[in-house]
């Protein structure tokens, strides 16, 4: 019996090592799932872009500005000479947060012992922006310290927080591109993938690669009816987030349908690429695991600051497709921005589509092996 068993053990064994691309992904997983949230799950930002509009520009705004500077939470990125220059940096997504000193801050502080600091942040992630605001008002309290040093002095120095895009604070702003982005990979790539596994798993692919059809055909059949199905899930999640929740559409809804439609083209393209990878539908579904879920929520910027990770880890981002569909929609649905500001992340989009079909029909065979 011990040897039937032992028999049994060692078939079921083999069969596990025959997959490779599964065994890989099963001994990876682990390791990556720990990598992720040992150092991407993190609420503390940091190394976030500031800028700085300082008007007075005297000993003390010199001071308080070396001191965000030196924080391991900013780093001065810009150096502003007018208002103009603050808002279209932060069309521009260049900065977080911007620190405006005025013309008399340092002969109101010095004369009547209170001045007044504005602080700009981009609320269109309002966790983000509450975070900022927070550490600039505290870095701004320990400069006031220094000031005080003599019970003779009582300085002040009154904050005034303007938020951008998002005054009200709510979260959804922040949620319902995130989401977006989210729900059309998982339909599209993961979706796509195990479908074209199934059909080689069953048998019937290669009944249809046989046929007088052309393979581009073939695969454009396939992947129909997902582009269908997000384009419907992109029209209810729009209709229930601005009808429902609120949530307003600021910019060109025209262009937005434009970003998406791309962003569906590179999800299905990378549904497509898996699929000519993995052999069984096991397989297709942890390499989605591995290469889509977990990184569409980690590495996006949907949940956490990407900046604040290591920089490995900012450099896996960039390759996220999720990453760059998030940020160009909260730019066009909540900010407002003109296309212009958002040629960047649509022109990566569209090369990041043009690489995974063409890798993928090169690795598309006309014979099953």
């Amino acid at each position: 019996m011990i040897k039937q068993l032992l028999s049994f053990i060692k078939k079921e064994f083999l069969h596990i090592f025959r997959d490779t691309w599964t065994m890989m992904i099963i001994l990876a997983l682990p390791v990556v799932m720990m990598l992720l949230f040992g150092y991407a799950v993190s609420t503390e930002i940091k190394n976030t872009n500031i800028g700085v509009l300082n008007l007075s520009k005297d000993e003390i705004t010199n001071n308080i500005i070396q001191r965000l500077d030196k924080s391991e939470y900013f780093s001065l990125a810009k150096n502003y000479s007018s208002y103009n220059e603050v808002e279209h940096s932060f069309r521009r997504s260049e900065v977080g947060v911007v620190i405006v000193f005025d013309e008399n801050f340092s002969e109101n502080l010095l004369h009547l012992n209170k001045a007044d600091v504005q602080i700009i942040a981009d609320a269109s992630d309002p966790n983000t922006a509450r975070t900022l605001v927070s550490y600039v008002t505290n870095i701004v309290a320990q400069s006031l310290k220094d000031l005080n040093k003599t019970p003779q002095t009582n300085y002040q120095i009154n904050p005034e927080v303007k938020l951008l895009y998002n005054p009200l604070m709510k979260s959804s702003y922040n949620f319902v591109p995130g989401v977006m982005g989210f729900i059309l990979i998982l339909v599209c790539a993961m979706m796509t993938s195990v479908s074209i596994v199934r059909e080689k798993e069953r048998g019937t692919m290669e009944l249809l690669l046989v046929s007088p059809t052309r393979p581009i055909i073939i695969i454009l059949a396939k992947v129909a009816p997902y582009f269908i199905i997000s384009f419907i899930n992109l029209l209810t999640i729009l209709t229930v987030s601005y009808f429902v929740m609120g949530v307003p559409i600021n910019g060109s809804l025209f262009w937005i349908f434009v970003l998406s439609i791309i962003y569906i083209f590179v999800s299905l393209s990378l549904g497509l690429l898996i699929s000519t990878v993995a052999k069984t539908q096991l397989t297709a579904l942890l390499f989605s695991g591995l290469i889509l879920l977990m990184p569409a929520m980690l590495l996006s910027g949907m949940l956490f600051n990407v900046e604040s990770m290591p920089l490995i880890l900012q450099v896996i981002s960039q390759f996220m497709p999720a990453k760059w569909f998030i940020s160009a929609m909260r730019k066009l649905m909540i900010m407002g921005v003109d296309v212009k500001y958002v040629l960047k992340e649509m022109g990566v989009l569209v090369l990041m589509a043009v690489v995974f079909v063409t890798i993928s029909l090169k690795k598309f065979k006309k014979r099953l092996e």
